[in-house]
């Protein structure tokens, strides 16, 4: 395969063919060999590392790691929304056809442990909800999305959901979502696993696409004009 990549550093891991745990040379030796200098290919382990493709431990050295399409999706999306260039609306919608594409080969990979996980990740989004004081089931909330689509053999699809996630927490969407909102968004979760359970995908689907609308019915809960659930 031709090097194509614009960096000597992932062109070396490649043309070794160096396998997620594998340690790597120290940069002296790999620098010997490539023909290039140390401080150079500093730079391009430092990119390298900010992908998630490698790390560096002290003992342990430089390890190549398995690829992960989360950290490079996560922090552009996340600059660009915070830099006002895109919107988390628009992102949201990209998170949206996924789950719609890709819904039918998800959920029919689902198992019935998977199923039961589902219902018990609803009954403690309620006790949250009916708690006293109230508590936003916001871990339960990402949890419950990524579960549907966990078995999915396709890194970029888990990639650009969980950076969805990362976002949808840091811009910190619902913040000011009434208790009536909640309490409709975690209804349709029930009714979504009612119907995985029933084997029923297309009414899961139905339910789903429903549900997506949710949000925006929250006229208090901005960020940059835009949202989605």
């Amino acid at each position: 395969m031709a090097q194509k990549l614009d960096s000597e550093f992932l062109n070396y891991l490649l043309a070794h063919e160096i396998q997620p745990g594998e340690r790597l040379p120290t940069l002296a030796e790999m620098s010997r060999e490539i023909g290039i200098s140390v401080s150079k290919l500093r730079e391009q382990l430092e990119v390298a590392r900010s992908l998630g493709l490698v790390s560096v431990r002290p003992r342990v050295g430089t390890q190549r790691e398995a690829f992960d399409f989360l950290p490079a999706v996560r922090d552009s999306a996340l600059f660009a929304v915070t830099s006002g260039e895109a919107t988390f609306r628009q992102f949201s919608e990209v998170r949206r056809a996924l789950e719609m594409a890709f819904w039918n080969e998800a959920v029919r990979q689902l198992t019935v442990e998977d199923k039961e996980e589902l219902r018990r990740i609803v009954a403690r989004a309620f006790a949250k909800l009916e708690s006293e004081p109230v508590h936003i089931p916001a871990a339960e909330h990402r949890h419950f999305h990524l579960v549907i689509f966990r078995h999915l053999d396709n890194p970029f699809v888990h990639g650009l959901l969980a950076a969805y996630w990362d976002i949808y927490e840091t811009v910190q969407l619902t913040r000011l979502a009434s208790y009536a909102y909640w309490l409709e968004v975690w209804s349709y979760h029930q009714r979504i696993v009612e119907a995985l359970c029933a084997n029923d995908l297309e009414e899961g689907r139905r339910l789903m696409m429903e549900h997506f609308e949710l949000l925006p019915t929250v006229s208090a809960v901005q960020f940059n004009g835009d949202g989605n659930v």
